[in-house]
């Protein structure tokens, strides 16, 4: 475990996120006192999850495996019942802890299982996905999807600990591996403009699993999201700035049956949410049209289909940030100063589509 990356974050129930690679041995120390330990994982990361009880195993824990459906299709609440009649049947207690090991699917899984099992017990991320890594790992955001939407059932359980091994990277799909680059760059956005500078100096190594600059990327996208969460756990607040893109990029994973990556629908999100900001008066033309150049840059999408508009409008007016008959936006009010933008005016909202529409 040479070189590792520490980043705090603070609150209640603090922890850190470890950034290296071969970070097995960190593991065992965060869940001391356990006696059992569930491993959820999808098919693809099967021989990841094996070290990974193996090493629980050395550390003198039983493990569990759990393999649950892979991406989007993990996350529902039958799936999640599953897991918790076998936490059942092998007689978890609240000392005992659930590792999920895999993208943000799996460990936003394993996630709401740990947080609602017993009322909650301690819970490990092994993040295998950059999207994973600075974003669904950190935060703890947890639950499942139901019919309605997104992420609509769940609960705000911090883990014990989150590793981050980059040597899984040299793994992922190229596609997958761009599509968590929409995350890094809305941290640019929202807060680190110098992410956006990495990403425009160098798009190739920006894309390149080992090189030096996604290094440096994930660990500021980490850093973004640590500051946001530790002073706002609950989402009552600030943490609402970590949803820029995601009013729009939620309403087209849904209509899209979660069958487009994440990344690709919250890129989208963030020019439609740009052109928002734009035409309210908030944001400069010159940073609104930042956005799809940077995106276009690591081959992520910036367009979506001009016919989904009738569909695409209420699944947003179930997005968590709505209060009554008011959609509630992250925009900018110029680079790295987020704030929130209150439309009641469906022509607004339909008008900025336009810039996205094809």
């Amino acid at each position: 475990m040479d070189d590792v990356t520490r980043i705090p974050v603070s609150g209640d129930r603090p922890y850190d996120v470890l950034v290296g690679r071969g970070l097995l041995t960190a593991l065992p120390p965060l869940v001391d006192g356990a006696a059992r330990a569930a491993v959820l994982y999808a098919a693809p990361l099967k021989e990841r999850a094996e070290q990974v009880a193996a090493a629980l195993a050395g550390a003198g824990l039983r493990p569990l495996p759990i393999e649950v459906p892979d991406a989007e299709a993990g996350k529902s609440i039958e799936v999640a019942a599953g897991c918790w009649d076998q936490l059942g049947a092998a007689g978890f207690t609240r000392t005992d802890v659930v590792v999920g090991v895999g993208g943000g699917a799996v460990t936003d899984l394993a996630g709401y299982v740990a947080a609602s099992w017993l009322r909650g017990v301690r819970w490990v991320p092994v993040s295998s996905s950059l999207l994973g890594m600075v974003d669904a790992a950190v935060g703890g955001k947890t639950g499942v999807n139901i019919a309605a939407g997104k992420n609509l059932v769940g609960a705000f359980h911090p883990p014990a600990g989150v590793l981050c091994d980059l040597g899984l990277l040299t793994t992922l799909p190229g596609d997958d591996l761009r599509a968590g680059l929409a995350e890094v760059i809305k941290c640019g956005f929202i807060a680190d403009p110098a992410i956006l500078e990495l990403v425009e100096g160098d798009p190739a190594a920006a894309a390149d699993p080992g090189s030096a600059v996604l290094r440096e990327l994930v660990e500021r996208a980490i850093r973004v999201k640590a500051e946001v969460v530790g002073a706002d756990l609950r989402e009552s607040g600030l943490r609402e700035i970590l949803n820029y893109g995601h009013t729009l990029g939620h309403a087209i994973e849904k209509h899209e049956r979660y069958r487009w990556r994440h990344g690709h629908a919250v890129a989208v999100g963030l020019v439609y949410a740009a052109e928002l900001g734009r035409l309210t008066g908030r944001l400069e033309d010159a940073v609104a049209a930042r956005h799809a150049a940077v995106l276009k840059l690591v081959d992520l999408p910036t367009s979506y289909r001009a016919d989904a508009w009738e569909q695409l409008l209420p699944a947003m007016r179930i997005d968590k940030k709505a209060r009554a008959d008011t959609l509630r936006f992250v925009v900018l009010d110029g680079l790295a100063k987020p704030g929130i933008l209150a439309v009641s005016d469906e022509h607004v909202l339909q008008q900025a589509y336009e810039v996205v529409a094809r």
